[in-house]
């Protein structure tokens, strides 16, 4: 399993990736494992209000249907279109092409309850057991 050191972390796994006061967001590479293969995902609309760990987008799978929660509150200001006809690139680049939204962020002190690369791989570890 993958987990980018350049990224924050939440115990539903998403990833966050931040940038000034803009974050993007994705699933882990241990959530997309998880799940199986996605087949279809539904993003949040442009200039959508998101709330810190209220459900943005759903993501569905051929085992499951699991709502992926924003890790921190704002607006989204971009979705990745992309993702509509290939749902599967959350599958294959978790933290690359299968970025899901982007987010103006309304308060960066919502970053501080998010955990690093280390502190989330401990957390996968304990998940297994």
């Amino acid at each position: 399993m993958d987990f980018p050191k350049d990224l924050k972390y939440t115990r539903e796994h998403e990833w966050v990736k931040i940038d000034g006061d803009v974050a993007t967001v994705g699933i882990t590479d241990y959530a997309q494992n998880a799940l199986g293969d996605i087949v279809f995902i539904e993003l949040p609309k442009k200039g959508a209000s998101v709330e810190k760990s209220k459900g943005a987008a759903v993501v569905e799978s051929v085992k499951s249907v699991s709502d992926v929660y924003s890790p921190m509150s704002g607006t989204v200001v971009e979705v990745n279109e992309a993702l509509n006809s290939s749902p599967d690139a959350v599958n294959k680049k978790p933290y690359t092409e299968g970025w899901m939204f982007k987010m103006k962020v309304k308060n960066v002190k919502d970053a501080e309850g998010l955990m690093n690369a280390s502190e989330y791989e401990k957390y996968v570890a304990q998940q297994k057991h």
